[in-house]
């Protein structure tokens, strides 16, 4: 299971935000950039990269994009990519995956498009979950079912979904086992990637067993509950650790 780092970031400073909670901040000294340097050092191969800001506008910080790729550091990128023109901007502008969650949730067509335009192993769909509805616009808006969704996405061509439970995104408190066992159930093709709640080594090597190929950690990592090569040989070998 591949462990990648997040780089959440808002008005240019790397944060993570509690239950999705933009009025609950918690905001780390390092920039985004020299973050992400830091974890590719520490033994990371891709980052997940998050703006937003424009997650909630629909406006990307382009600069962004830029900053990362003059960096030469592979990161996928979220955060306003709605449509087509903006998904293969970003990829030429340096990322490896474009994250795409309101319209993955909001605009099946545009989905379909985005897939079409640059090739479904470029585009994760993301699924931010609360109370069982998949939420999109940073989310915010009222969102739809989980398996409607879930559906949808595989009649689109996704092969990839970033599945985070808002309620446990930034606590510290576990992954939500069921949510993946769920999507999972619904879409034994989808790749998934967990996000949300890891807080120990623990909760990495019980994802190791659940059906994901990838986890983002974000909080555990910045505030030092163990260390990204700590995590990297959990996820290689779960039983071989403590």
């Amino acid at each position: 299971m591949q462990i990648i780092p997040a780089v959440d970031v808002l008005d240019g400073a790397v944060v993570r935000l509690r239950r999705g909670e933009y009025g609950d901040v918690t905001r780390y000294s390092t920039g985004p950039v020299e973050s992400a340097i830091e974890w590719i050092r520490a033994g990371a191969t891709l980052i997940h990269v998050v703006d937003l800001g424009a997650a909630r506008s629909g406006e990307p910080t382009r600069t962004l994009w830029t900053a990362f790729a003059e960096a030469d550091i592979p990161f996928q990128i979220g955060g306003g990519i709605r449509d087509s023109a903006t998904a293969t901007e970003a990829l030429e502008a340096g990322a490896s995956r474009v994250v795409v969650g309101t319209t993955a949730v909001n605009d099946f067509g545009e989905l379909k498009s985005i897939v079409e335009a640059v090739g479904a192993d470029r585009v994760v769909a993301a699924l931010d979950v609360r109370a069982n509805r998949a939420r999109g616009s940073g989310w915010t808006d009222a969102g739809a079912p989980v398996e409607e969704v879930v559906s949808r996405l595989v009649d689109a061509g996704i092969t990839t979904a970033l599945v985070t439970a808002i309620e446990r995104d930034g606590t510290l408190e576990g992954p939500n086992h069921a949510l993946l066992e769920s999507v999972h159930s619904i879409a034994p093709s989808l790749s998934l990637i967990a996000s949300g709640g890891v807080g120990s080594l623990h909760d990495v090597a019980a994802l190791v067993a659940s059906p994901c190929d990838q986890v983002i950690i974000g909080r555990a990592l910045y505030e030092q509950r163990f260390t990204l090569p700590e995590a990297i040989a959990i996820a290689s070998d779960p039983f071989g650790h403590d």
